[in-house]
């Protein structure tokens, strides 16, 4: 197996093209994150109930897993660069529509298609990555795109505060043109999509799906800027041998007899699923309304997301100096039992508070303890879950089913993400403490399935893995 390690790698280049992927990360966050301080402006727009808000708010990833699943299986037809050009306009699109939207329901049709680009870029910027970085690196390398991802949440939660401030600490307030200040929070993300769409012309084509479409001599164009001549001819051979050779890589490639995926489809199944099933976008979704709930004014509460995010931020780059040294599966066993903790004390503060009206109101120290306890959590998931899911899914598959297994991979993450965001507003108003629960026992559980069924995949050629 040739390694193409980065002594003889032109650094320059990939970290070009990493620095242009990872540009959908950042708005994949700020898209997220957006919503996030809009809320009251949303309600007093759109007149919502809590199931209203958690739809509107959720909608995001109704595009999201659609965006997931069709952005895998058109990346083997169109190619990892076209597909992320494509998500590019609707980032654009989706960012001017929700902006300007008149009612419920072109809001949410424009939601939906941001979260297309959302889920598309989610899957693809990690694949694209790790198609181009040499193995002992990948990990680094990849994570960078956890780092833009909560890089782009807090651009959004420092925009949205800005725009709250101007506005008088209140996001219904006019400002410029007759908008609101919610909905310049939304029209702020057309710059860096606009962006993301011109770089993106000045980046070459992952040199494995070039190869699984024939087109050989550009794949070995690409390699050799890569990682020079010596290294391109011999890699070129072992990406070739990794697929199969009586057809072109297709959606039932992932298929197994009588378990109905492959084994390693349903290993990035769990990993994918249970990042989402520990809660964590409730907090970036959400966060707002839970640092209102410890007793923070709107203003205060949008401050708390900035250090939330910043917090979160600082553990990604914790990761980078990890990830190919430590591993990826110890990273996350690390999170899941931190994760559990943390959770557990959030629990136990949430079971003190009373409800004011439809409001919980926390004793004295306990809202402290609950947020101490959250920034910690947040920190934990993006040492371990958040970036580690992302690295794992776009490496640990084989070169034949990589952008099948990722269609598969991509969907069920972002529809358990659906699922979380959906379901948080009113499972809030039952009970706060009873949401945190299900989230502690989910971290719980992700620790021996993770056990058990992932394995490492630190310093591995992409043409190594199976399964």
């Amino acid at each position: 197996m040739t390694e193409a390690s980065p002594e003889r790698a032109n650094m320059g280049f990939i970290g070009a093209i990493v620095a242009v992927a990872t540009i959908g990360g950042f708005l994949f966050g700020y898209d997220s994150g957006a919503v996030n301080g809009t809320q009251n402006g949303l309600k007093a727009a759109f007149e919502l109930s809590p199931g209203g808000l958690g739809f509107t708010v959720g909608s995001l990833l109704i595009g999201c897993f659609i965006g997931a699943f069709f952005a895998g299986t058109l990346a083997e037809s169109m190619g990892r660069r076209n597909v992320m050009r494509i998500a590019s306009v609707l980032f654009l699109g989706g960012a001017l529509v929700q902006g300007f939207a008149s009612s419920q329901t072109i809001f949410v049709i424009s939601r939906m298609i941001g979260g297309m680009a959302v889920g598309a870029a989610s899957v693809l910027s990690p694949a694209y990555i790790s198609e181009v970085a040499p193995a002992s690196i990948r990990g680094r390398m990849t994570t960078v795109q956890q780092i833009m991802i909560i890089a782009g949440l807090t651009a959004a939660a420092i925009v949205n505060y800005f725009f709250q401030q101007a506005a008088g600490n209140d996001s219904t307030h006019v400002l410029a043109f007759g908008l609101s200040a919610w909905r310049w929070m939304f029209l702020a993300q057309a710059i860096p999509a606009a962006v993301f769409l011109v770089a993106l012309f000045f980046v070459p084509e992952s040199p494995r799906y070039l190869v699984a479409r024939g087109r050989l001599d550009e794949a070995s164009g690409v390699l050799a800027r890569l990682f020079g001549n010596s290294v391109a001819s011999a890699k070129l051979d072992e990406i070739r041998a990794s697929f199969s050779t009586d057809h072109r890589p297709r959606l039932s490639d992932v298929l197994a007899p009588g378990t109905i995926f492959r084994p390693i489809v349903w290993a990035g199944l769990i990993i994918a699923v249970f990042q989402q099933l520990v809660g964590i976008n409730v907090i970036f979704y959400y966060g707002a309304t839970l640092w209102q709930a410890a007793g923070f004014s709107e203003s205060q509460a949008l401050l708390t997301t900035v250090i939330n995010n910043s917090i979160s931020l600082a553990a990604c780059f914790i990761t980078v100096g990890l990830v190919d040294k430590v591993g990826r599966k110890p990273l996350l066993l690390i999170g899941s039992a931190g994760m559990a903790i943390m959770l557990f004390i959030m629990v136990f503060a949430f079971s003190t508070g009373t409800l004011v009206g439809t409001t919980l109101t926390l004793p004295g120290h306990m809202g402290m303890v609950a947020v101490t306890a959250a920034l910690t959590y947040a920190a934990l998931f993006n040492i371990s879950w958040g970036p580690v899911m992302w690295v794992m899914l776009g490496e640990m598959f084989p070169n034949q089913i990589r952008g099948s297994a990722l269609a598969v991979a991509g969907f069920a993450q972002w529809f358990a993400n659906y699922l979380i965001a959906q379901s948080f507003p009113v499972m809030a108003q039952w009970s706060l403490a009873g949401s945190y629960t299900f989230y502690a026992v989910s971290a719980v559980i992700s620790f021996f399935l993770v056990q058990k069924f992932i394995h490492e995949t630190k310093g591995k050629e992409l043409e190594e893995m199976h399964g």
